[in-house]
């Protein structure tokens, strides 16, 4: 057996069903596990999935005569579901502290974006980077993720704009899926902006993509060289509009690829219909157990992984984090304090960062 975490005061299981994600009222409530009588235990079999979760008394009974690689004493603290994050940008240079101070000012998006700064800043500073250069900040980044919870994270291109630009980042990303701890679910997001350079026109944009770069990426993945999962575009006012995104996102969508989308963003263009309601439910007043779930099993569902992530369930993927709180609550409640509160951070039953170490 690989991991075993014992005594804990609460287990956040999320749900005792066998669901893939908990919609509306039901986000309302998680299930929690606790036992006065020597607390709660998790065992993570050598393939990294959960071979039991129960009484640290019954836990221990199942094994006792089994060794496992790594015990964690979990007295007094909580264990939840490691986090899903599947809405991350993280492979790009440069910053954009100039137009902080613009926001501040009072500048809109869409002025800033105009004006050739926003994503067209970044693009440019990304392009210009090199593999390694590229690699390293995004190793940072992702490990700091780790750090903070994250097991699993979608990634997003979107800063090469160009086909060539855009390859490079999707295999900066592979780079990062073979060789760190953090699972991620890579996604193509070409249709990130329109690229300023030779005057192009959405139109053409959108016929690049189609006919260029989603073709290519098809390529790659048919010779098992990326493994791409999702498609996102930008349906907004200055970029793609409905229909140029419904080409978009039904050419990877034939090839594969789930489909996200950046969409409403800054202006009402009728893309999420009646998406919206949900979205204006849940974004405004959600209570901690919401957000939770939220973060959780329904963003594991939101990347395919409904089934294997986001719960404390025998047979799924044994992603922990252990904090140091006798309620769980308290990872939403120490806002900026998770560097203290978080102890241990466990992927596939693995422990990936140890706050003691």
């Amino acid at each position: 057996m690989r991991l075993l975490i014992h005594s804990a005061k609460q287990v956040v299981a999320i749900t005792d069903q066998d669901v893939t994600c908990l919609p509306g009222r039901s986000m309302n409530s998680v299930v929690v596990l606790e036992n006065t009588n020597g607390g709660v235990a998790v065992a993570v079999d050598d393939e990294g999935k959960i071979a039991a979760v129960g009484s640290t008394q019954y836990v221990r009974e199942l094994w006792k005569y089994d060794d496992f690689d790594e015990v964690i004493d979990a007295t007094g603290k909580c264990v939840l579901p490691g986090f899903v994050d599947a809405h991350t940008h993280p492979v790009w240079a440069g910053d954009r502290l100039d137009e902080f101070a613009m926001k501040l000012a009072g500048a809109s998006y869409l002025e800033i974006h105009n004006a050739g700064g926003g994503i067209f800043h970044t693009v440019d500073k990304t392009v210009r980077c090199s593999s390694e250069e590229l690699y390293q900040s995004l190793k940072d980044r992702l490990l700091k993720m780790l750090q903070a919870g994250t097991t699993t994270a979608e990634c997003k291109t979107g800063y090469g704009l160009e086909t060539d630009a855009e390859l490079r980042l999707l295999q900066v990303l592979q780079r990062a899926k073979q060789q760190l701890p953090i699972e991620i679910s890579i996604t193509y997001c070409g249709a990130h902006a329109i690229p300023n350079c030779r005057g192009k026109t959405p139109e053409e944009a959108t016929e690049i993509i189609v006919r260029d770069q989603i073709p290519q990426i098809q390529i790659l993945m048919n010779e098992k060289l990326l493994p791409v999962e999702n498609i996102d575009v930008f349906c907004e006012k200055g970029a793609f509009d409905t229909e140029q995104s419904r080409r978009i996102l039904q050419a990877g969508k034939e090839i594969g690829l789930r489909i996200n989308l950046h969409g409403d963003e800054l202006n009402p263009m009728q893309s999420a219909e009646p998406t919206v309601m949900n979205l204006a439910c849940v974004t405004y007043g959600m209570n901690m157990p919401e957000a939770l779930v939220a973060a959780t099993l329904n963003a594991a569902a939101s990347l395919g992984r409904g089934r294997t992530h986001g719960a404390i369930q025998k047979g799924r993927v044994g992603d922990l984090v252990v904090i140091k709180a006798e309620k769980w609550e308290h990872i939403i409640y120490q806002l900026g304090c998770h560097h203290h509160l978080i102890e241990f951070v466990v992927k596939y039953g693995k422990i990936v960062y140890s706050s003691t170490n």
